[in-house]
Parts: C-alpha cells; structure tokens; sequence
C-alpha cells in the first residue's frame, strides 16, 4: 500500500439531485402538471389534490427548480433590485425583509442596491439592468433619481414616492400624511403652540408632504407658531439644528418635531447640553420608531411605520406587474407611538430663561 493509498479519504457517492421528473413519478402526474403546480399556474388545469401532491413529493424529494434553466426558456432572470438612499438605518433593512420574504415565495431573488448619491441619482449598477433584471423597486428617493433604470424599460414600483409618477408601475406609499396629522394633533392637544420642525434637508416626495401636511395642519390652531430648521439626517445635524432653534432670539419652542428618528436623537443630546429637560421642558418627536427611539431617554414619542409590511407590499406590486395585472396604488396605514418625551409645555414663566443666550 503507498502512502498516498493510505492517507486518501474513502470516495463517497454523491445523491443525485432530484428532477421534476422524479417529482412527476413519485405524486403519479405529469411532467407538464408538476411545471404547472411549482410554477403556481395550475388552478383551473390541475386538481387541488394533484396540486398537493406534487408539492408534497417535491418536499420530500428536496427538489429545486433549475432557475438557470427556467430562465433560459422564459427569458427571465426571476431577480428584482431593490434601491435604497442608503443602509444607516434599519428601516430600509426592514424593507428588503418584507420584499425578499415575497420574492421568495415566487422563486424570485432580491439584490439591494443602496444608490452611491443616497437620494440622488442612482446609477445602474449593471452593464444592462434589462439583462440582468426583470423589474426594480425603488423606496424613497429623489423625483429624478432614477433616470439611468427607467431607461432600461423594467417595470418599475416606486415606494414612499409621488403617487401621480406616470412612469412607474405602481406606487405603494406609507400614509405619511396620517402621520403628521397624528403628531400636530399630539403637540397641540398637550398645548404646544410654539414648535419647531426639524426639516430633513432632501428632495424627495416624502419628506416634502411633511413640511406641507405639518403647515396645513397648524394653520387651523389659535397661536400656533410654527418655525423650520433644515437639517440633514444624522445624529450630529440633529444636534446642531435643535441647539440653532433653541437659542435663537425670541421666545424659545417648546415641541421640536423631527423628521426622522435619528434627526431626533440628536435634538434630544441639544436639549440635555443646554441644560433643559425632557419632557418638562421641551418636548421632542421623531418619525419611523426605529431602534432608535427606545434607545434614547426618554423615550422617543414617534410615528411607527409598518416597513416589513411596506416591502412586501412593493413585491406583490412587482409581481402583479410583472403578470401585467394592473396593481392598485396602495397606501399603508401608520400609528402614533406616544412614550416619555412629550407632555404639556412648562409655564411661560418658566420658559423665558433660555440656556445658551440670546
């Protein structure tokens, strides 16, 4: 025996992978029948308990549809690109959990692609997307962002984006509206009259309906006062923009309602480092309930926006398109999450000290 004879592992036979025609054989139909089930194109042409058994049997065979195959003979790729502005929060995680759990149940993939400009222009990522794609959702971005993908003549679901975008497939939103509402109703029901809205500094759809529906809805409150910091979305422009409406000359706000989470989390740090408190001094929102918002102390009176919900109903969009069944603009409904930092504004008296001078 040589000693390569005597060091090689024993040769193990590898299974072969199962076909549609072992999945055909072992539920007793056809070959076209198991296309048809797995497909999810039998109803009206395969009996539900013929459907069930073809299931069945590709369950316990392990079978797996060759995509490469498939693709090769319906001239689709079965992949979709979700664009995102970028990955820093959890929210656009969500998102592509929702739409990939959907994908999944249609034998689809999901490629994220978070755009390099944020919201801005979002190159195509591919030589060709309309090779290598058959369709794209693209969740909050700019008006014009998507030139170089809409050029590629994929069908096209725009999430969080002008409902009135003709060239889209279908826009799915989150009742952003609702949402402010909810919040001015919030402030001004505690008694706020002086608030300042810390104004995400991007040119998209989304965060423009805020600064419009959070105007409309305190034009009709006796004594409202509302002033506008732009600010960009991190932690740091958060904390500069608060500290400027602040310690600006006049009397001071006492409700910072911000566009985001993050935007928030940032008020709240300028809040703490001028010596006020929250909520008795000043009262701060935020928008998405990230992680985030049960992070800080206290916590963070938000607006929950269902994004799981969001992204599987942007696939379901696509895939309607994607059929050429015509899909519905749908809007999802969000909550107002009321915790800590709000409560009534302090006494007028109380309010005229203003820690980091005039």
């Amino acid at each position: 025996m040589t000693s390569n004879e005597a060091t090689a592992p024993a040769s193990r036979p590898t299974a072969a992978r199962a076909t549609s025609r072992d999945v055909a054989r072992a539920a007793g139909v056809s070959q076209a029948a198991v296309s048809l089930v797995l497909g999810d194109k039998w109803r009206g042409r395969v009996s539900p308990g013929k459907a069930e058994a073809v299931r069945a049997a590709a369950r316990d065979l392990g079978y797996r549809p060759n995509l490469a195959a498939r693709s090769l003979r319906t001239g689709r790729t079965r992949t979709a690109l979700l664009v995102v502005p970028a990955l820093t929060t959890e929210f656009f995680a969500r998102v592509f959990t929702g739409a990939a759990r959907i994908a999944a149940a249609h034998d689809f993939g999901v490629v994220l692609y978070p755009s390099p400009e944020g919201t801005g222009p979002a190159r195509d990522p591919f030589d060709s997307a309309s090779a290598a794609l058959d369709g794209v959702i693209a969740s909050s971005m700019a008006a014009d962002a998507l030139a170089a993908l809409r050029t590629a003549g994929l069908p096209l679901v725009m999430l969080d984006s002008d409902p009135d975008d003709g060239a889209a497939s279908a826009v799915v939103n989150l009742d952003i509206t609702d949402g402010v509402r909810q919040l001015a109703a919030h402030l001004t029901g505690l008694g706020h009259r002086r608030i300042a809205h810390l104004a995400a500094d991007v040119d998209s759809w989304t965060f423009a309906v805020r600064a419009r529906e959070l105007t409309g809805a305190l034009a009709g409150v006796p004594g409202a006062v509302l002033r506008r910091q732009p600010t960009a979305l991190s932690v740091d422009a958060g904390l500069h923009a608060a500290h400027a409406v602040l310690t600006a000359p006049g009397p001071r706000p006492t409700a910072l309602l911000c566009d985001d989470d993050i935007i928030a989390a940032g008020a709240c740090k300028a809040v703490r480092r001028l010596g006020l408190r929250i909520p008795e001094d000043i009262s701060v929102t935020g928008f998405d309930d990230l992680a985030l918002a049960l992070a800080v102390e206290p916590e963070l009176t938000t607006v929950r926006l269902p994004a799981e919900e969001f992204g599987e109903a942007g696939m379901r969009a696509l895939m309607a398109a994607l059929d050429g069944t015509p899909a519905d603009a749908a809007t999802l409904p969000v909550t107002l999450v009321p915790r800590g930092s709000t409560a009534p504004p302090p006494d007028t008296a109380h309010n005229t000290a203003r820690p980091g001078g005039r």
